[in-house]
């Protein structure tokens, strides 16, 4: 259905193969030049290879910083060449009058090019685990018929630059490249290395009629001495990557390991902080420069606790660094990776930090992970603290200096989940960071700290277990109380003011739903009244907001959308999974064939079918800012079907510190697997308890299976 190419097997990995013919037209983004390239990010623990439809690259290392190793604009890198004397005879890029065959995997680029001379095939990949370098192997086959004697260049176009903290406006001139790390590219021919500029290598290739040789390089950092190429490698991506089948969703069996491999390929190893970031990436890391909001991490590991929870657990580390001794989470980290509260003061942050965390305890019941010390950042020269004494200090900030307003919510403070909220809202902005309240993040509190409670007694600290406990239910009452007959309301402030009584504001609702706030009654009553107003002739899932809004505001957000399939699968599972279905890569490319972002990746959020730019995204060019400058690559379009997919199969944490689970589909990794019919399995580090859908508990050491679902 895309009009860019097809979703292949290739051998046992789900991959998208371009359509070959001429390149596409060029697309708006803004603030910036249009292009007629498009971009899929890939990659390991360490780096990311910004792969593009001419089969060129960038590469990307945020270890240090926010630093392009080779920037992609205005075009792209790392060609082989072959060459009969002075003359060049095939390349693997496209270029006048040649269209390669190209294919995206999950962690590779594949780029078939052939003439009657010769064939050429090359694939560039990011090995598995932590090491900064690709991979690349060429194929040369001899197509005539007689010996040849040609040369293979490697050749890599090293443009190095550290983004600038928030890089907004339109880009009027190309940046300057100077200085940076120091490169290398390996092969048979030699070693090139430099911080700047063309590396070459060159390999003597001597074929007799119909044969052909496989070369192989490397390129990136440090030691490139490693060996060839591993078909154990493939191998373990292929372990490593879930796997899923729903009847309900058919896509799934491709879009969950695709999102599984492009989610941990964003991840990089933090040299600053430690452990692992997984930043939201697209325009607002690639483009402007910057790392945020700290929440955006802690939700896109969500997933993962269940698929690599070793990389779940050191994304937590690494976010709960960002943070002050006393619980505050900043914003985002800049382009060098400094804490900033210049931007946002938002409400919410520390609730993911504590979400995360009781995800992870009963997925894994490592419980020793929180007695480890865990940094904060280097601009506090503080001393280390126990994981657990992090979370303590977070839920004491939530608690006590975020605090409650007037009518007792939660302080919305100068944004909640939503930065424009106080922008959106209707009433006096200063009014509204002084004394104005939250429902969206009352709501989200009354689920998450029950939760944290039950991990809070297992860590042995009945006391904050039970200070969480009380408050969760303290706000679960006040969100109660917010039902305006047909929705719950958003936000509030002095005097009566109040937003989200005359209008609907998607946020709220599902967690209303979640925490028990809504009655069985209000909340089918609630997603009748989501689905007439929200979610009609929205292909691609609920709008934010009601009446509609052109804009962003009004669009369709992933993260928004995964907590209504959540709360709707409790409730009315045909609607969850039609939400679904609509959060998926396949509808977008049914809907709107003709974009790419949708097809491959994404952006955080899709404009609604009234706007003028339908399934693209938002642009805001008074303040130099747009996401649609750089739309795909934002993790939320990988975690958040990810996240979604297992709420609908019933997975997730209990108030009690177990795992929930159920079934309807079928999911599996190497730590969990559940079946359509309700049996499965969980494999740990410590003591597991499962709570299976029909009430029955399971618990073991280190591994626990259950049977097929009974009946209620």
């Amino acid at each position: 259905m895309s009009g860019y190419g097809r979703w292949i097997d290739d051998s046992g990995l789900p991959a998208f193969a371009l359509f070959t013919g001429p390149p596409p037209p060029a697309w708006n983004r803004v603030i910036d030049p249009p292009t007629r390239r498009r971009w899929v990010h890939l990659g390991n623990r360490r780096l990311t290879l910004v792969a593009d439809t001419d089969g060129r690259c960038g590469l990307w290392d945020e270890h240090k910083d926010l630093r392009w190793l080779t920037e992609p604009e205005p075009r792209g890198t790392g060609v082989s060449r072959v060459y009969d004397g002075e003359s060049e005879l095939l390349a693997s890029a496209r270029s006048e009058g040649r269209d390669p065959q190209i294919v995206f995997g999950p962690t590779y680029l594949r780029v078939g090019s052939a003439c009657p001379d010769l064939a050429l095939e090359r694939t560039v990949r990011l090995p598995e685990g932590e090491e900064p370098v690709v991979l690349i192997t060429v194929a040369v086959t001899n197509h005539r018929a007689e010996q040849v004697t040609w040369t293979l260049s490697e050749e890599w176009d090293v443009r190095q630059r550290v983004l600038g903290y928030l890089e907004i406006g339109a880009r009027t001139e190309r940046p300057s490249y100077e200085g940076g790390e120091l490169l290398g590219l390996a092969g048979p021919g030699g070693v090139a290395e430099g911080a700047q500029g063309l590396l070459r290598v060159e390999v003597p290739l001597e074929l007799g009629p119909g044969e052909r040789e496989v070369v192989q390089f490397r390129f990136g950092l440090g030691d490139l001495s490693g060996g060839p190429e591993s078909a154990a490698d493939l191998d373990a991506l292929r372990r490593r990557l879930p796997t899923a089948a729903a009847e309900q969703a058919p896509q799934a069996a491709h879009e969950i390991p695709w999102h599984a491999a492009l989610l941990t390929g964003a991840a990089c190893t933090d040299g600053v902080l430690g452990g692992h970031t997984l930043d939201q990436g697209s325009a607002y890391s690639y483009r402007h420069g910057f790392n945020g909001a700290a929440r955006d991490p802690l939700q896109h590991a969500l997933p993962l606790v269940h698929t690599e929870p070793d990389l779940a657990l050191s994304v937590l580390r690494n976010t709960c660094a960002w943070a002050s001794p006393d619980g505050e989470l900043p914003y985002a980290l800049d382009n060098l990776k400094q804490p900033r509260t210049d931007l946002f003061q938002p409400s919410d942050q520390n609730l993911w930090s504590l979400w995360l965390a009781a995800e992870y305890a009963a997925a894994t019941g490592d419980l020793a992970a929180f007695a480890e010390p865990a940094p904060f950042h280097p601009v506090h020269k503080a001393a280390q603290v126990p994981l657990a004494e992090h979370l303590r200090r977070q839920f004491r900030w939530f608690k006590e200096v975020v605090g409650t307003g007037e009518h007792g919510h939660v302080r919305i403070l100068n944004a909640d989940w939503n930065d424009l909220a106080l922008d959106e809202a209707g009433i006096d902005r200063q009014t509204m960071i002084d004394r104005g309240e939250s429902v969206l993040n009352s709501a989200m509190a009354a689920w998450v700290l029950p939760v944290y409670a039950g991990l809070a007694d297992r860590l042995g600290d009945p006391s904050t277990a039970a200070e969480a406990r009380a408050y969760g239910e303290e706000l679960r009452g006040r969100v109660a109380g917010e039902w305006n007959g047909r929705w719950f309301r958003r936000a509030l402030g002095p005097g009566g003011a109040c937003a989200g009584d005359d209008t609907l504001w998607l946020e709220v609702q599902p967690w209303a739903i979640l925490c028990g706030a809504a009655t069985d009654e209000q909340a089918r009553q609630l997603l009748a009244t989501i689905d007439e107003l929200l979610r009609k002739d929205s292909p691609l899932g609920a709008r934010l907001h009601w009446p509609p809004k052109p804009d962003g505001m009004g669009g369709t957000w992933y993260a928004i959308n995964a907590t209504l399939i959540w709360a709707a699968a409790r409730i009315d599972p045909g609607l969850a999974w039609d939400e679904w279905r609509r959060m998926s890569l396949a509808a977008h490319a049914r809907a709107y064939p003709g974009l790419w972002e949708g097809t491959l990746s994404g952006p955080d959020a899709y404009l609604p079918p009234e706007s003028e730019r339908p399934g693209q995204t938002w642009v805001l060019p008074d303040l130099g800012v747009a996401m649609q400058a750089w739309p795909v690559a934002n993790q939320h379009s990988h975690a958040q079907p990810l996240l979604a997919y297992l709420r609908l199969l019933g997975v997730e944490p209990t108030r009690d510190g177990r795992l929930g689970v159920g079934g309807g589909a079928e999911f599996s990794s190497r730590f969990l697997t559940v079946r359509a019919d309700g049996s499965g399995r969980l494999r740990g580090s410590g003591g597991l308890a499962v709570t299976t859908r029909d009430g029955h508990l399971h618990e073991g050491q280190l591994e626990v299976a259950w049977g097929p679902f009974t009946g209620e």
